[in-house]
């Protein structure tokens, strides 16, 4: 279970909350095993959302539990543990390492986390097309296929809980449909919840509940 109460992030409490929020100020639980799509137009704070449930934003009043132990109270290595096998991302900046391939960066996740092996993310990349790009350097890469990369990579390790932040932004419909397939694959997987952040768009997860930001 994870548990926002009364949490308000420090730039948006000194601009003013938006009263129709149906999570800042608010009590709001997000179970295992759950889909959730949050909406909200440009600024209202969903990339916040998501740092702060991972942990690299801590400016905000309020409090964040996860499984009712709260995360700003948290020890470096236990953050650690909860990147390693609890939460998974994609960030909206994707942050990849532009100086190393595609093969190179997903490697990185796969040692790290023993969960995928080398085989297993290859096929990953054939069912979004960038198999081809293997070898190729990301930062040479369309904005597009790194975050084929991305979702990837956030894929390769164990977690309860997936975090999106807008990960679909520039791909077409069709590599969206594909993505989605794979996420879904391994929601279902490993029972995980998904968080999915966006300006509106629904995709094409079929949600638990929708969630005004």
């Amino acid at each position: 279970m994870l548990e926002l109460d009364n949490v308000k992030p420090a730039p948006l409490a000194e601009t003013g909350l938006d009263v129709k929020s149906q999570t800042w100020g608010k009590n709001i639980k997000f179970k295992k095993g759950k889909k959730y799509l949050i909406t909200a137009p440009s600024g209202k704070g969903k990339s916040t959302l998501v740092h702060l449930i991972y942990g690299i934003r801590h400016d905000y009043a309020g409090k964040v539990f996860f499984e009712e132990k709260e995360l700003k109270l948290l020890e470096p290595d236990a953050w650690a543990e909860l990147r390693q096998k609890r939460f998974s991302i994609v960030f909206q900046n994707l942050r990849l390492f532009p100086q190393l391939t595609v093969r190179e960066n997903l490697l990185l996740k796969t040692d790290l986390s023993g969960y995928k092996t080398e085989a297993q993310f290859v096929e990953m990349t054939k069912q979004l097309g960038i198999d081809t790009l293997l070898d190729q350097k990301c930062g040479r890469l369309s904005y597009g296929q790194r975050q084929r990369v991305a979702i990837i990579r956030s894929l390769c390790q164990k977690f309860d809980f997936l975090l999106l932040d807008e990960p679909f932004s520039h791909l077409d419909e069709d590599n969206i449909k594909k993505a989605t397939l794979l996420i879904q694959e391994a929601l279902k997987e490993q029972d995980a919840g998904m968080l999915l952040v966006s300006l509106g768009e629904r995709y094409f997860f079929d949600y638990d509940k929708e969630i005004v930001l």
